[in-house]
């Protein structure tokens, strides 16, 4: 596996790669990799010819009271472990090669990124939509590959490429959980061992919420009630539990298919965020 962390090296490395027209799947990831990367790794391996793996920890979107300094980072383990899954190339830039001196664009996928995550985390999908499209620039995937942990930054990055006609494939990857539910998350590492016991109460109460709409339930009652179970199975504060359809990501009063239930809440120190299909 090539790793590489200048833009000319890896131009000439994807060239390389796409030569008897081969494909090239792209896996973004902020590294800490977990099963849930590889689950997406694995899929990349599936639909392309060679699988790509960035690793980027991106300060622009953190807010100034997040937890950039403190995401974890463990490069030659995620680079171990992205051996074994067979990747071609490993794109790991540092800040000053991603925003050299006197970078000033941003990107803004405006109503998509206003509500939920967007809301609590002002700016955060700003910086989400302008490193995918650099990453987008920078290794000219034919196919790039998300995790559905976090619909709402799928449905942006998606809507980016569409408005800003980028030539390559998306998809998203069901999300991976452990055992007890919890989607798997580089955060979960945060998490004491009480507060990681407690975790599970955040997805059963979404299960039992997303099979209540789907069966006629009043919504606005039995989105109530997925908040006060998140709550009452340990956390400290629910942001929001909405249900959304799964494109616009318009909240809904009513149950209609495509719909998605979207929630985040907090334990500890820690954010945590899930959403389940509906119906």
């Amino acid at each position: 596996m090539q790793i590489i962390r200048d833009i000319a090296t890896l131009h000439r490395a994807v060239d390389a790669l796409k030569q008897g027209r081969k494909s090239v799947a792209l896996v973004p990831t902020m590294g800490a990799l977990h099963e849930g990367h590889l689950s997406l790794v694995r899929m990349a391996r599936r639909v392309a010819d060679h699988v790509v793996v960035s690793i980027f920890v991106n300060p622009t979107q953190f807010g100034p009271n997040e937890d950039y300094a403190a995401y974890p980072r463990d490069e030659a383990k995620d680079a171990a472990l992205l051996v074994e899954e067979g990747v071609a190339l490993l794109w790991a830039p540092d800040v000053g090669v991603m925003y050299p001196a006197g970078h000033s664009t941003h990107i803004e996928v405006a109503e998509l990124g206003a509500d939920y995550c967007g809301a609590a985390r002002p700016g955060h999908f700003d910086g989400v939509a302008t490193v995918v499209a650099k990453l987008f620039n920078q290794v000219r995937p034919d196919i790039a590959i998300f995790g559905e942990k976090d619909w709402q930054q799928l449905a942006i990055i998606r809507r980016m490429a569409r408005d800003l006609d980028f030539a390559l494939d998306i998809l998203g990857a069901p999300i991976a959980r452990a055992k007890d539910g919890l989607a798997l998350s580089s955060r979960n590492a945060y998490l004491t061992a009480a507060e990681r016991k407690a975790a599970a109460a955040f997805p059963n109460a979404l299960k039992a919420a997303a099979k209540a709409i789907a069966g006629g339930a009043d919504v606005a009652g039995t989105l109530a009630k997925a908040e006060a179970e998140i709550v009452k199975g340990g956390f400290d504060r629910v942001d929001y539990v909405a249900l959304a359809g799964a494109d616009s990501l318009e909240r809904l009063t009513e149950f209609s298919e495509p719909a998605r239930l979207l929630a985040a809440a907090r334990i500890g120190k820690t954010r945590l965020i899930d959403n389940l299909a509906v119906g």
